[in-house]
């Protein structure tokens, strides 16, 4: 990237103060009590309709470090960065039949975090703390991740030095986050993911609008890549960036797709989202209309390959910076800070989710159920506010104390325990076969089986197994599944709880 540009720094911080009035104002938005319960704080009062759903699940989904990760990889791997691609894709149809139902559960219970689910269906509170801290767990590496994407975007406007300096500039951008999302909860993230969509839809489709004017139409696009990138090579071995996928790459990429899809939907940020809704006829209009997101997912992702064809070099151990550079590169220095300045936005909203629903199955799943039972909502609406902000103070020492590599390593291992709960969740909608006792230690068995494959296997996600490489989550989830299976195959079935009890139990 080049030095420090004025104008495009000015656009920067342009947006990031506007979005930050937004943001501090939202109280405004869907008024909450002046007493705000936990289902006020961290739901809205589960009043939002199909617009603020759309536009708050999909920027809660589609991350700043998505729209940064998915072009890194596809500058540096090719085909297989797509993965993302069929993935997110895979999960509408799921999500279109699983939110509707867990909202309609969790309306009937009360239950304000996925893990008050569980502990009221199976009336089993150590299976809901396995599902509160393995929630906890998942999402703050996440949430780290978010801050990473935000350093990306300062470190291409030559905005971030080193040390403390440029911590401090990291840190204030996120401050004001924090102060937004303890006052009003979930309302600071929905009013800036207006924002958020519409900045970050408009820069997109700007960008590859002049991408493909600047190099000839999608027809040059592609001769140009033809004659840069290597033919289909097995990119796992090294080898230089490919437009096709290797046949050996067929299995790992299928099963990367497939377990992404599974495991995104057990995320807390995505259920706190979800349950926010204002009804399950909303959930499943988002579940067709949130593929918008996805094709500009797809935008995204064929910029990294623009940056090849537009001769775009950045140092081997930063393809971060690819599109960043492509953006300066077509732009002048204004607009560049308008379009990174979108995209930095765009971590605020899932970051903002992601602590709220952290706070909340700490609060309800931790500290109602073990530390002080006799804690009325309004005292737990305090906690789930403090925590909120212990969260980013916690996420923001990963990113000042911790190397880049080593976050991205702790979200890995998220994604391979979330998935863990799968069965929990899922398939006691399915089936009332289960026993609690046997979802605990398919669970147990399946966090360890996951953390040993990818910790052995140096920290990859695709391990092998027989021979196939496949994504270590899945694998995980098989050993999960055989235990609950046998277990509750073996073990009394125990006496479901009525309706009614249930509807007593959280309320």
């Amino acid at each position: 990237m080049s030095d420090l540009d004025p104008a495009a720094l000015a656009a920067f911080v342009a947006v990031l103060a506007g979005t930050s009035l937004v943001a501090l104002g939202a109280r405004r938005f869907h008024r909450a009590p002046p007493t705000p319960t936990p289902a006020d704080w961290a739901l809205g009062g589960r009043r939002f309709g199909s617009v603020t759903t759309w536009f708050l699940l999909g920027g809660t989904i589609y991350t700043a470090y998505t729209f940064s990760a998915v072009p890194a990889l596809v500058y540096s791997t090719g085909a297989l960065g797509f993965f993302a691609l069929p993935y997110t894709i895979i999960v509408w149809p799921l999500a279109f039949w699983l939110l509707p139902r867990l909202w309609r559960e969790a309306r009937e219970v009360g239950a304000v975090t996925v893990a008050d689910l569980v502990r009221v269906r199976y009336d089993a509170p150590g299976l809901a703390l396995a599902v509160a801290l393995t929630g906890i767990l998942s999402t703050m590496p996440y949430v780290a991740l978010q801050l990473l994407g935000i350093r990306t975007v300062l470190v291409a406007l030559d905005a971030y030095p080193e040390g403390l300096a440029g911590d401090a500039i990291l840190a204030a951008v996120f401050a004001v986050l924090a102060l937004a999302t303890y006052r009003n909860g979930i309302r600071a993230p929905a009013v800036i993911a207006f924002v958020k969509g519409v900045l970050v839809f408009c820069a997109i489709t700007l960008v590859t609008a002049l991408v493909l004017h600047r190099l000839g139409g999608a027809g040059n696009l592609f001769l140009e890549l033809e004659q840069r990138l290597s033919s289909p090579a097995d990119t796992s071995t090294g080898a230089a960036p490919s437009l096709a996928l290797h046949p050996s790459l067929y299995l790992a990429y299928g099963s990367l797709a497939l377990g992404s899809a599974l495991a995104l939907l057990m995320y807390p940020h995505v259920l706190t989202a979800a349950f926010a809704a204002r009804s399950e006829r909303v959930l499943r209009v988002n579940s067709v209309a949130l593929l918008a997101w996805t094709g500009l997912l797809g935008l995204v992702a064929l910029l990294g390959l623009a940056a090849h064809a537009a001769d775009i070099a950045v140092d081997p151990g930063r393809p971060d910076l690819a599109v960043p550079a492509l953006v300066e590169w077509l732009t002048p220095g204004w607009v560049t800070g308008l379009i990174l300045g979108s995209l930095a936005i765009g971590a605020l909203v899932p970051a903002a989710v992601m602590s709220v629903a952290a706070a909340m199955l700490f609060t309800r799943n931790i500290y109602a159920e073990y530390v002080n039972p006799q804690t009325t909502p309004e005292q737990q609406t305090g906690v789930a506010r403090f925590v909120s902000l212990l969260v980013k103070v916690g996420a923001l020492g990963f990113v000042m104390f911790m190397a880049e590599q080593d976050a991205i390593n702790l979200q890995l291992l998220g994604g391979v325990w979330i998935l863990q709960i799968f069965p929990a969740v899922v398939l006691g909608l399915l089936t009332g076969r289960l026993h609690p006792a046997g979802l605990f230690a398919g669970w147990a068995v399946g966090m360890l089986a996951g953390t040993f494959l990818v910790t052995t296997g140096g920290f990859s996600s695709v391990v092998s197994v027989a021979g196939l490489p496949l994504y270590a989550a899945l694998v995980a989830l098989g050993a999960n599944l055989l235990v609950v299976v046998l277990l509750s195959a073996f073990l009394p079935r125990a006496t479901p709880w009525s309706r009614a009890v249930r509807l007593r139990r959280l309320r």
